[in-house]
This record gives C-alpha cells, structure tokens and sequence, in this order.
C-alpha cells in the first residue's frame, strides 16, 4: 500500500516532530511534498510563536508557498505524523493540497471523521486521505511526549 518514498517522506516528518519536542512543543511534522521533492516543512510551534494557527501542516504549507513563490500547491502531498484537524484541512482545501497522508489517527480533532459530512458541503477541491503510515512510531512519539509531561507534573 506504501510506496518507499511515502516511507522516506514519513520518516522527515519524524523528524520535523522531534524538533518540535526539543522546544517542549507537542511532536508533530509535516512535509509538504511536490513532484517527488520537499517543498516545505514544519512542525509545532504555536507556543513558542504565541500563534494558535502555527501547527505543523500551517507551517510546512507557509514553508512551501514562500519557497515555491505560489499560495496554489496543487498536485502537493502532505505527509504529517498525526491526522490534520479542521482548521488544517480548510488550509489545505485552500491550497489545492491533492494528498494527505497522515500517521497516527486523532480520535478528539481529526478532520477524517467529519469528511462524510464534509463532502456533501461541495467544497471546490477534493483532497485524497490515507491514515496509518508509520502509525506505531507517530503515535509512540506523541504518547512519550505526554508521558513525560505527567511525570513532570
């Protein structure tokens, strides 16, 4: 079902998530990928940017529009370790993002729960979702985080 690139891109957005854990922020990454080559990254940091829209798929999306020099990211896709919410979903509706590929799934926020209700709304772009990419070590990196936390605590 994955390809190895879906796999190599995954794994960068790992990666952008622990730079967002070094910071003390919740660990998610994205990489926004177009025609096989990172365009943009990101990960969390609406704490430290005192910004409640600086989540990881924002940030990789701002990274792209300014490398790329273009708001439209059609054909794009986004690789990110935890699913995108609802606000991250009308971005990417937005940007013409054509897919998103996400790790761990977000039982409280996650925007694919609400796609069936979303559909019948005639949005003005289709974004294709697929969950489950490297779930296990997306969500043992999430789950480690607020371990750490609590025990702080």
């Amino acid at each position: 079902m994955w390809s190895g690139d879906d796999l190599y891109f995954m794994r960068l957005a790992l990666e952008e998530a622990e730079q967002a854990d070094r910071k003390d922020e919740v660990p998610i990454g994205a990489i926004l990928v177009v025609e096989g080559q990172v365009a943009g990254r990101g990960h969390n940091s609406p704490i430290s940017q005192h910004d409640p829209s600086a989540h990881a798929e924002i940030q990789a999306l701002r990274d792209a529009s300014g490398y790329l020099r273009n708001y439209r990211l059609s054909g794009a896709t986004l690789f990110v370790t935890l699913e995108p919410c609802l606000m991250c979903f009308g971005a990417l509706i937005h940007a013409r993002v054509a897919r998103v590929v996400y790790g761990a799934s977000d039982p409280k926020v996650g925007v694919s729960r609400l796609l069936p209700a979303l559909e019948s709304a005639r949005l003005n772009h289709d974004i294709a979702f697929s969950g489950g990419l490297l779930e296990l070590e997306c969500r043992a990196q999430l789950q480690a985080f607020f371990k750490a936390k609590r025990t702080k605590s």
